[in-house]
This record gives structure tokens, sequence and C-alpha cells, in this order.
């Protein structure tokens, strides 16, 4: 993979997919005098003799508390070990690469008061593989995302625990393996690693990341229900969204008439069809995908701004050697933008499920019942579809907003906090869920074109049936279903499904 070099400010969303992927990334090299200018500010503030929260006081409630000079060491390392106090399993090793990633461009922009060699170690650390051991519990999204932050300082003074090549080592020697070693942190330095966004927003990225594939994936296996029933695609002509004017309406009909173009299938009731009109999880899909498109690309836009912003306390600003306190670290805006992109993960499966359970009904589909050529003796696909209505149920229950839930922390102090880390936290565990209905949708749909050979699909979604089909034969007997399950829900997260499609599919960003 290419190595991805982060300009602070200017890192674009493709750039963090790759670090997501697992693309190295290193700073940009231009950074390196803005780093230095923001260490000798704070000497310089320093040397005034005035107190500056965080850096020769306390901290939170304690803000009041002045802090003597030679103890100035003995405050930065102390804040890391107390508060590291996260909990729970260990993040996925994707998420906390990628919050480094999102920290190292932070400190780049030279704001935060950190020296050189600090940066120099986090940036070693994310080029060698050294991933720190974050528990994925323990914050509220303000005055940063403490906990998690700190797990990772406290890797780079040799404290807690490192991921190398799948095995988890003692921090010390892990370093030591990879001819790093500890840092002593100077002052402001702890504050500036474990205050700040960068746990929820990686979080978040992550979870936007998945819901685009979904959300292509979802496209394709919707344009197969739609013919597997015969369904009409006049619901997709480009008049009727042009009139209510949502560009992401627009895009997906056109996608969806794309996907369909040529269709010999679609071809064969054009005309005598005595249906109306079909059920809306077939002629509304413009509507609620498109949509489901639109709130995604606008948490886009809020995590790209977020992700290239600075977000610790207080800010250092050398120009005029002022540290200024403020609220940057308050993760409202990473809240909202998961919480959209869980309303999005949610409607995405929740339609799919009804298009499930619209296939298996030979009342609503006009197919054999359960998709199985031999019914009765055959169970066919009804329990994959309780299964897809299950994980529906539990995404919705997911779906509530995080942002709304605020709970008083730190004696009050930081009394109103916005939940994002647990709001984005959850988006990887909803896209699993929707996956896997997808994955259900993509094998039932696939199964009931089989019905209508040799009429043929579209060349696009002919070729999405045959990439299911190298992998899962047709079911004409009830077999051992979760290997089959399993395949399709690989196809789907693997953006194997989507990339099927290729540039007949909307982008999120």
């Amino acid at each position: 993979m290419n190595i991805i070099l982060l300009s602070p400010g200017d890192v674009t969303l493709a750039q963090w997919r790759a670090v997501y992927r697992g693309a190295p990334a290193r700073l940009d090299p231009a950074c390196a005098p803005r780093i230095a200018e923001s260490a000798a500010a704070v000497e310089r503030i320093l040397a005034k003799g005035a107190p500056v929260y965080g850096i020769n006081t306390g901290f939170g409630k304690l803000a009041s508390v002045r802090i003597d000079d030679h103890d100035l060491a003995t405050l930065q390392r102390n804040i890391v070990l107390s508060h590291a106090a996260g909990t729970g399993a260990p993040s996925p090793v994707p998420i906390i690469r990628l919050m480094m990633a999102l920290k190292l461009a932070s400190l780049g922009q030279g704001a935060s008061g950190v020296r050189p060699a600090t940066v120099a170690l986090l940036e070693a650390m994310l080029d060698t593989g050294l991933t720190p051991v974050v528990p994925c519990q323990g914050s509220v999204g303000a005055s940063g995302d403490l906990a998690p932050l700190s797990h990772m300082a406290a890797a780079m003074i040799g404290v807690g625990e490192i991921w190398v090549s799948g095995a988890r080592l003692p921090a010390a020697e892990a370093l030591a393996q990879a001819g790093l070693a500890p840092i002593e942190l100077g002052p402001k330095e702890g504050l500036a690693l474990l205050n700040g966004t960068q746990f929820s927003t990686a979080n978040a990225l992550a979870g936007l990341f998945e819901a685009e594939t979904l959300f292509k994936s979802a496209l394709v296996t919707g344009a197969l229900s739609t013919e597997a029933v015969k369904g009409s695609d006049t619901p997709f002509d480009p008049r009727i969204h042009a009139l209510r004017r949502h560009a992401g309406q627009i895009e997906t009909a056109a996608a969806l008439r794309r996907l369909m173009a040529g269709s010999a299938i679609r071809a064969s009731h054009l005309e005598d069809d005595a249906r109306v009109q079909d059920p809306y999880c077939l002629r509304c899909q413009p509507q609620v995908m498109g949509a489901a498109l639109d709130i995604l690309r606008q948490a886009a836009t809020t995590l790209e701004i977020e992700a290239n912003g600075v977000s610790d306390n207080p800010l250092i600003f050398p120009k005029s050697d002022e540290a200024l306190s403020g609220g940057n670290f308050h993760a409202e805006p990473v809240a909202f933008a998961a919480d959209m992109i869980a309303l999005a993960i949610c409607e995405i499966g929740s339609i799919a499920e009804r298009r499930i359970a619209m296939l298996v009904d030979p009342a609503l589909s006009g197919l054999p019942a359960f998709l199985s050529p031999k019914p009765g003796l055959n169970s066919g696909f009804m329990i994959p579809q309780v299964t897809a209505a299950a994980l529906v149920s539990e995404n919705k229950q997911r779906a509530y907003p995080a942002s709304v839930d605020s709970i008083p922390t730190s004696a009050n102090q930081e009394d109103h906090v916005s939940m994002a880390a647990h709001g984005a936290r959850r988006l990887l565990e909803m896209a699993e869920n929707a996956s896997a209905v997808i994955g259900i949708e993509y094998l039932a749909a696939v199964q009931a074109i089989d019905f209508h050979a040799p009429l043929a699909s579209s060349t696009v979604l002919q070729a999405a049936h045959a990439r299911l089909r190298a992998d899962v034969p047709h079911l004409s007997d009830d077999r051992h279903f979760h290997p089959d399950m399993e395949a399709a829900n690989r196809l789907v997260r693997s953006g194997a499904l989507a990339a099927v499609a290729g540039d007949v599919l909307p982008g999120v960003a």
C-alpha cells in the first residue's frame, strides 16, 4: 500500500479510509517548524509565571490548584496514568491506528504545545505497527476521549500494553523490540495527548466507511430483488425525482435504472402486467436509500472537518504566546454525525428485510413459497428471513440517538457531555448486522432470479448473480444454511458485491 502523507488540515476522507484499511501513514515533514514553535511557546508561557490551565495547574475541578515547577513532569505523567481508566474489550486495531493518525495530524498543526520528539514517537509507533491496547469503553465524548487516549499515551511512556503482530506485549517491551524508547512527558504534553475527539472520530469514520459499502451493496441487492419479483422500474423515472430535488434520491434512482438497464426479465412484463404498483420496499427505494445517502454525506462533511481540526485544550498560539482554554474537546459534532450514520444503517437494513419478506411470501412475490422448489418438504429461506428480522430489530434499538443522553461528570465541572464515543462505537456492530441482512437478501434475490431462467437480468445484475453463484450453489434442497449466509456476507462486507457494479453506484465521499 502507498504511504499516506498526512498534511494537517487537508487530509481527505479517502486518505483516512486508506489508513483505516491498513495503509501506512506519516506526518508531512513541513509540519516540523510549527510543532517546534508550539513547544517553544509553552516554555515561554511558563517563564511568565502565571497560572495556565493544564500546564502548571491541576485538571478539571482541580484547575485552581497551582503546581510547582519541579512537579510539572510528574503532573503530566500522573494525568496519563490516572486517566487510563477504560474498561471493556480492546478496541479493534484498525480503529486505534486511525485514532493515532488523527492525533498525529492534530498535533502536527502546532497548536498543542508538544515537542517534536513526542510527535516522532507517535509517528514511529504507527509506522512500525505498534498499536496500544485501548479498552473500548470509558469516554463520554467531552473533555475529549480521555480514557481511550490516555491508554495510547500510557503506552508512549512505557505503561500498559501494545499489540505487535497480533501479540499483546507490555508496552516497554514492545517499544524496546522496535528500537524505541518511552518518553518522559514535558509540560502540557500529557494533556495534549489525552485530550481530543480522536477516539470518537475514528469510530465514527469507520462506521461511515462501512456504511458506504453497505449502501452500495444494498442498491445492488435491491435491484436484484426488484428483478426477482418482476417489479416495475417506472418509479425510478428521472422525471419523478427531479420534481422533488433531493440529490441523493435523484442519484439513487439513476443508479437503479442503470443496474436494471437491458434486462430481459424486465422486458418480459412490460405489457399486460395486472399489477398497478409495487410495495414500498421496491417502489420507494430512491426515496429511502436516497435519504440515507444524503445524511451519510452530511455526516461525512462533519467528520472530514473534525478529522482535520484541533480538539485538545488549552490551545497554544505561539504568535502571541497565549494558551487559551476553550471547549473544542466537546464532541457534539461527532455525536450528531454518528447518530445520523446509525439512522442510515438502520434504515438500509430495515427496507432490505422487507424485500426479503416479500421474496419468501408467494402471495406477494408470485414465486415458490420460501423460494424452495419443493416447499413443505423443505423450509428454504424461512428462517433466514427470521434472522434478518432479528438483526433489524436489534439495530432499531441501537439507533436511538446517543447525543441526547448527557450525564454530568467531574463533580459537575463537565456538566454536559456528548456521548459521541459510544454513539460512534455502536456503528461497526450495527453495520455488521445490516451487512448480514443484505447478505441474506443477496442469497434470496439470486435464488429467486434462478426461477426466471432462461430469462436473464441486466449485464451488471447477471455479474452480481454469477459472483454469488461462484461461491454458493442454487438451493434445490435444504442444506446447512449458515455457510451460505457467511459466504454472501463476506461478499457484502468486503465490497466485492459493490465492486461488480463499479461506477454505476453513487458514493458517500
